[in-house]
């Protein structure tokens, strides 16, 4: 028994030993995450970002042109989807993914892979890609000391994910269409039982925005001036109306938000309804 517990003892000191030896240090290859709102989703990437320490990467064993890439270090980069979107034209579901490359002079193969667990390439299997695309790849201006991928070009329904080292940089668009999503959740909200001011005023500006009915869109916003008489209730409707031709509307409405905007120094609304006036010749 005695013997039993001294090794014990001895293996537990040798395991403290051990974990207090550890030292702490930056990671060489750190870790990072960017997202961009895309649509009425948000993309994720994590990715870890190797720096060149004055070496030549691309066309090296270290990032062969024609073969699978790991697309940085450690972990392979991660793709983290909240909706379903379209890349480069495909349909690919909200998920997690993988984001292998194929490096070459001119262009690159993007394989986004159905399995985000992989530490490398070395157990890459063709069967769990999801889908391939090549894009072609662009010379950078000065070289880029440290592995980077980022979002770039967005509106509010798409972006690009940019893939720059060294020398090279390739992009890919990644987009999501709202607008069949938007019009499901306008007609539940609209025919609600509690139907707030708020849902009126969304569901109006939206058909205003897109060139719907606008005479749904004013009905909506007559609704929302009746509940609230506020400058940007007043340019709701305004707009709406000068749209429609119906000026007599959009001017009263105009006059009535352009004194009110006034006198809170709201000077974006000034100008909005300034316009609504221009637009019906005042």
């Amino acid at each position: 028994m005695k013997t039993t517990l001294l090794l014990l003892g001895t293996w537990v000191s040798a395991s403290l030993l051990t974990t207090q030896a550890q030292i702490n240090t930056p990671a060489p290859s750190p870790s990072a995450t960017v997202s961009q709102a895309v649509g009425l989703g948000k993309a994720t990437i994590e990715y870890s970002r190797p720096s060149l320490k004055g070496r030549k990467m691309f066309g090296t064993p270290l990032a062969p042109y024609g073969q699978v890439w790991r697309t940085g270090a450690n972990k392979i980069p991660n793709l983290i989807l909240t909706q379903d979107v379209e890349m480069e034209g495909n349909k690919v579901a909200a998920g997690t993914y993988g984001i292998f490359t194929i490096p070459a002079e001119s262009e690159w193969t993007i394989i986004v892979s159905k399995n985000p667990n992989q530490w490398g390439a070395y157990d890459y299997k063709q069967a769990d890609d999801l889908l391939r695309f090549k894009v072609k790849s662009e010379a950078l201006p000065r070289t880029e000391e440290y592995f980077t991928m980022e979002f770039s070009d967005f509106t509010p329904t798409s972006a690009k994910i940019v893939i720059r080292w060294e020398n090279t940089q390739v992009k890919f668009g990644i987009s999501q269409n709202p607008d069949a999503l938007i019009m499901a959740d306008i007609k539940a909200k609209t025919t609600a039982t509690d139907v707030s001011s708020d849902t009126y005023f969304g569901a109006a500006d939206y058909y205003y925005q897109t060139n719907r009915d606008l005479n749904q869109a004013l009905e909506w916003a007559n609704k929302v001036v009746e509940k609230e008489k506020e400058y940007w209730t007043y340019y709701l409707r305004g707009k709406i109306a000068a749209k429609l031709g119906k000026c007599d509307v959009a001017v009263a409405d105009a006059q009535t938000g352009l004194e009110l905007a006034k006198k809170a120094n709201d000077g974006a609304y000034i100008v909005n309804h300034t316009n609504v006036l221009k637009a019906c010749g005042k």
